[in-house]
């Protein structure tokens, strides 16, 4: 049986808000987004069809059952340290496929947010600044869609893909709400989007073309940032609809389908993959749930497994097909795990020293950066901050993080000026 949460802050109960009340807030226009690409670069990242998967490991999993394990210390726990594809480089034994797809695969072990506060450890991982209360920042895959918009792709450049399918945020801030990220799920392919019972295409293009000219004669005289949010969220709808194959994973073979594993996170990870194959500029899938304050090991031993099998197969999978070039994965959480071992058998939030994984597009292959020390309890090496990772995220696929927003005539930095790129890890 899977554990529960334990942790009961507030972030866990949030309910979503509406659609229209989440976006108008931050539906202002951002403008001179070309120069968030090194022009030199421009053209080749069209051409290339630079591409982002996060895969984010929710809840804070445990870097000593993962990526950086400590066995025979006072904090190892029960698990082994097993070798990998690149030699000199342990994970822990949970993650037997993963180890064999390293040489594929960077770590950096030195991840430092300085809380052990969920909600805000993520946006600083996802943002890479600081949460403010006077301003909001853009997702990384609110920026990743519009840095590598070519405005030829049918498709939405920003999906979460999720459980809670059709819900829309507002994580693209005042970049506007083309690129906040849509959530799909895997089950069924996409819902509702199949014309109604005797409808034709024909019949559909011309209720479409009216409804068009209804909003742009209504757009001239009562425009709003809800009436822009409205517009905007309708023709992704209608992009969605007729790009409905894509996201029904049930086309693919049987056989592809146990290689991933029938968790919930293997059907995303293979839905993930078909997006990457047709033009997503970002995709997210996310798997639930490492907050681990009891039962730490018992859980990481089945949320892993399911990890490992799902994980191992899509870098796989992404390399054969030559998308690895071109696509960045990301493996992310919002903390780590405490090296003291709870009463409960469990471990807590621990922002100070956790690891991340990477691979693919402008990133080394069977690196390792920064280190902790041999009880795990402080960094001993090269600490990472969020800044500094958005800013090697950016810099990978060819994104400037050091280029600004013109935000109604006041400049935005598009990444926290704090922050400097991982030099040793670029490729």
């Amino acid at each position: 049986m899977k554990c529960t949460y334990a942790c009961r802050s507030a972030e866990h109960s949030i309910a979503r808000r509406s659609f229209l009340g989440q976006v108008a807030g931050g539906a202002c226009a951002a403008t001179g987004l070309s120069s968030l690409v090194h022009p030199a670069n421009a053209a080749q990242i069209a051409a290339q069809g630079k591409r982002v998967l996060s895969i984010f490991l929710s809840g804070g999993v445990s870097q000593f059952e993962s990526f950086d394990p400590k066995p025979g210390t006072v904090n190892g726990g029960p698990f082994q340290a097993i070798p990998t594809s690149v030699p000199g480089i342990h994970v822990c034994e949970l993650l037997p496929n993963t180890a064999q797809q390293m040489h594929h695969i960077s770590l950096i072990r030195s991840v430092n947010t300085n809380s052990n506060n969920h909600a805000l450890s993520r946006y600083q991982i996802e943002r890479g600044h600081n949460k403010s209360p006077t301003a909001d920042f853009p997702h990384i895959g609110s920026i990743v869609a519009k840095g590598l918009d070519d405005g030829d792709s049918a498709m939405p450049g920003h999906i979460h893909v999720s459980t809670n399918v059709g819900a829309r945020k507002n994580d693209s801030a005042f970049l506007g709400p083309k690129y906040g990220s849509i959530s799909v799920g895997t089950n069924g392919g996409l819902r509702n989007s199949q014309l109604p019972g005797g409808m034709t295409a024909t019949i559909n293009d011309q209720r479409q073309a009216f409804r068009r000219q209804a909003n742009h004669r209504f757009l001239q005289r009562r425009r709003t940032a809800e009436t822009d949010v409205y517009a905007e969220s309708y023709e992704q709808a209608v992009q969605l609809m007729a790009n409905r194959d894509v996201f029904d994973v049930t086309k693919e073979l049987e056989k592809d389908v146990e290689r991933y594993g029938t968790s919930d996170l293997g059907k995303q990870c293979l839905l993930a993959r078909r997006l990457m194959e047709n033009e997503v500029s970002f995709v997210q899938v996310s798997h639930t749930n490492y907050d681990t304050h009891s039962e730490n090991f018992n859980f990481h031993i089945e949320q892993l497994g399911e990890f490992d099998q799902a994980f191992s197969t899509l870098i796989e999978d992404l390399a054969e097909r030559g998308l690895l070039e071109s696509t960045l994965v990301l493996v992310l959480t919002e903390f780590g795990r405490t090296p003291r071992i709870n009463r409960k058998y469990g471990r807590d939030h621990w922002g100070k020293g956790f690891s991340i994984a990477l691979a693919g597009c402008g990133i080394q292959p069977g690196a390792v950066i920064g280190a902790m020390n041999k009880d795990g309890t402080e960094i001993a090496e090269r600490e990472v901050t969020p800044a500094d990772l958005f800013h090697t995220y950016l810099r990978a696929i060819g994104l400037d993080p050091r280029s600004e927003f013109d935000i109604g005539g006041r400049s935005v930095p598009l990444a926290d000026p704090t922050g400097n790129e991982i030099e040793e890890l670029l490729a």
